[in-house]
């Protein structure tokens, strides 16, 4: 029994020992795997460093010898540069070598002929002596003849001098002016016509502001609104200054555009007599009046082009003629201004056949150049020009609007025509007003001229401001001054005053010799 139980205790521990040597040698081809695996991995990685390595190597080879490369040119490069520059600093350098022999050639001959001036100088010293000792013995003779010192001899040449250029000056004024009006009559509507047109300071409070009634104080707060929102939101939407008086129930619109100005004026009394004034609304009216506006301009435009049946006008001439609706100069609106030039200009024309079409086509585009002077800086011709030359308008008319105002020669007969039926626009009796304040300051103006020269006694400004008549004291001034000092208080208008048409200067010089027989 026991020798059984020990055969039992030795098989289980053969067993065990069995299978602990399978369990260790699976153990040990395991890590032997793994050893593998992890040299394989070793050696694949030692590969590729080893391939990373010579690709590096390569890399970096290449890049030397591009680097090389560039050198090498920019080098060669750096060398021809150097002997350019070598060859231009010897070529200079050569140059200045040949400068310095002229110079120096140039040098002898100054001093040769310095030398030769020195001679002749001596030579007129010693003829200047013997004129003057001549001209000593000549005075002498003379005062003995003519019994007068040299004194009294000058004052009587020199007003013998004095009277002679007077009557020598008022003789050329009359050759000149009997040519300008033998040659060239139209010329003289041209010298007569206002050289500017543009707004004076006396003129803009006129022009530039507008003006809506309300119909009680109250209206005035809610258009001013809470913190003053309405009345900015309705600065910011017309882009207008709306200026509000606490004497009076209304609201001034200042501001330059006209058309603008216009959208303002319409948007307010809109706001006033619906009486819902808000941001939001003002905003609506304002978008709703300016598209009226837009027609407007539109509907202007086209009619006036229609009344003459004008044919391929341009849509940006159309738009900007009826933008000059909106715009006046002297209070004379532009637009019946422009249709009468229109008119004159075609009439004249067919008076002298030629083709009254283009004249009536000049003339009502002369002035087109004004609908953008608000936002185009320069002379309102010349933009018109440049506007209508844009737009496939003739040479002819082109010159005809750039030329009516002089900025540019006259380049047919057609820009005199413009110019003489825009003088007869702007001059006839009631074309244009001025205010009070600016009607008094052009006579005053008018009369400070006149008094500003010697030998007027009197000057009175009539027939509104169109002519000047100055009395002379007739002891101090003669006849011929009198011609010369209307000469000149005719350029210094011109050149100091801005007026439409023309202005006649009438100056008066009369003796009147008064007995009485007793």
């Amino acid at each position: 029994m026991i020798e059984m139980m020990l055969l039992v205790a030795g098989i289980g521990v053969v067993g065990f020992g069995i299978a602990l040597l399978f369990y260790a040698q699976k153990k040990i081809f395991q890590a032997q795997a793994a050893f593998n695996q992890s040299k394989e991995r070793l050696e694949s990685a030692r590969q590729v460093i080893e391939h990373e390595k010579k690709e590096s190597y390569l890399k970096i080879k290449d890049e030397l010898y591009k680097r090389r490369k560039e050198f090498e040119i920019e080098l060669k490069r750096e060398r021809v540069d150097l002997e350019i520059k070598r060859e231009q600093i010897n070529q200079k350098y050569e140059s200045l070598g040949k400068k310095e022999q002229r110079l120096d050639d140039i040098r002898h001959e100054l001093q040769q002929k310095e030398r030769e001036l020195l001679k002749t100088n001596d030579v007129l010293r010693a003829g200047e002596a013997k004129l003057k000792t001549l001209y000593e013995d000549l005075i002498s003779k003379l005062e003995q003849l003519s019994g007068m010192n040299r004194e009294k001899a000058k004052e009587v040449l020199l007003k013998t001098l004095e009277a002679e250029v007077v009557h020598s000056a008022e003789k050329w004024i009359q050759k000149v002016e009997q040519e300008a009006r033998d040659s060239a009559k139209l010329r003289s509507a041209e010298i007569t016509v206002a050289a500017m047109q543009r707004y004076t300071i006396d003129e803009i409070p006129s022009v530039t502001s507008g003006s809506v009634q309300l119909p009680n104080e109250e209206m005035k707060g809610r258009i001013i609104g809470k913190e003053g929102r309405n009345i900015k939101s309705l600065e910011m939407a017309t882009g207008m200054e709306f200026v509000i008086d606490d004497s009076s129930e209304m609201i001034t619109i200042s501001g330059f555009n006209p058309i603008r100005r216009e959208i303002a004026k319409r948007s307010l009394e809109r706001l006033v007599q619906d009486g819902r004034i808000n941001p939001t609304r003002i905003e609506e009216t304002v978008a709703k009046c300016e598209a009226e506006i837009d027609e407007l301009i539109q509907e202007y435009g086209k009619n006036a082009v229609l009344e003459f049946n004008l044919q391929g006008m341009h849509p940006e001439i159309i738009t900007l003629l009826g933008k000059l609706y909106f715009r006046t100069s002297y209070s004379q609106n532009v637009l019946q201004h422009c249709k009468e030039v229109g008119l004159f200009a075609r009439m004249i024309a067919e008076e002298l056949g030629l083709d009254g079409s283009i004249a009536l086509r000049a003339g009502l585009l002369h002035d087109i150049g004004k609908a953008v002077t608000a936002e185009v800086e320069g002379p309102h011709a010349l933009i018109g020009a440049e506007i209508a030359k844009r737009c496939g308008e003739s040479d002819i008319v082109v010159n005809a609007i750039a030329a009516h105002h002089e900025e540019v020669p006259f380049a047919s007969i057609y820009a005199t025509i413009v110019v003489i039926a825009d003088t007869i626009s702007a001059s006839r009796p009631g074309a244009r007003r001025e205010t009070f304040t600016a009607y008094i300051k052009k006579l005053e103006k008018l009369e400070e001229i006149a008094y500003s020269f010697d030998g007027v006694k009197k000057a009175y400004a009539l027939q509104a401001g169109r002519e000047i008549r100055i009395i002379l004291e007739e002891d101090t001034l003669s006849d011929d001054d009198a011609k010369v000092l209307a000469r000149e208080v005719v350029k210094m208008i011109e050149k100091e005053m801005n007026f439409p048409g023309q202005i006649k200067v009438n100056v008066i010089r009369e003796k009147r010799v008064i007995e009485y027989a007793r």
